[in-house]
């Protein structure tokens, strides 16, 4: 765990893996057949799933980690805790550059993203209790970010 992440309690934890492996089911990716699933945990406890959606037109895709967010925010719900993330590969791997940045939007910088491996289970049950989980904060996968903050600091004229 990165020092300068927020600690998440361990059934908070496993409750959002789990989740982020239920939305990477409903997975539509059809063209580059890459299946990702995302789970965010709200600030009030609440897990909203995301799964990427792909279309004919490749531009018009969203990526898991967007679809959680959408769903969330034009739900009302604006403040979260953790992120995990899925996908079928049997490494750890991060959300991509444009999500990132959708993230940082609404995600304190030190809030923890799990980085799930697809052989979580397998790892856990061979006696890796981290089960290969990469542990990393929205500050650490963008720094030097651009966000909200910076739209009110004093310009020139």
């Amino acid at each position: 765990m990165s020092a300068t992440t927020w600690a998440v309690a361990v059934p908070d934890k496993e409750r959002l893996i789990k989740a982020a492996f239920e939305a990477k089911e409903n997975a539509y990716c059809r063209y580059s057949n890459f299946r990702v699933g995302a789970a965010l945990l709200s600030a009030n406890g609440e897990v909203i799933k995301g799964a990427n959606i792909e279309n004919a037109s490749y531009g018009g895709t969203i990526c898991a980690e967007r679809t959680a967010i959408v769903k969330a925010v034009s739900e009302g719900t604006r403040s979260f805790t953790a992120l995990a993330v899925v996908t079928d590969v049997e490494s750890a791997l991060s959300p991509c550059g444009m999500c990132r940045q959708v993230l940082r939007e609404f995600c304190s910088l030190n809030m923890p993203i799990f980085l799930v491996p697809a052989n979580y289970d397998e790892l856990r049950a061979s006696g890796d209790q981290n089960g290969g989980i990469q542990e990393t904060s929205i500050g650490e996968l963008l720094p030097y970010s651009f966000g909200p903050e910076e739209l009110e600091l004093p310009r020139r004229s």
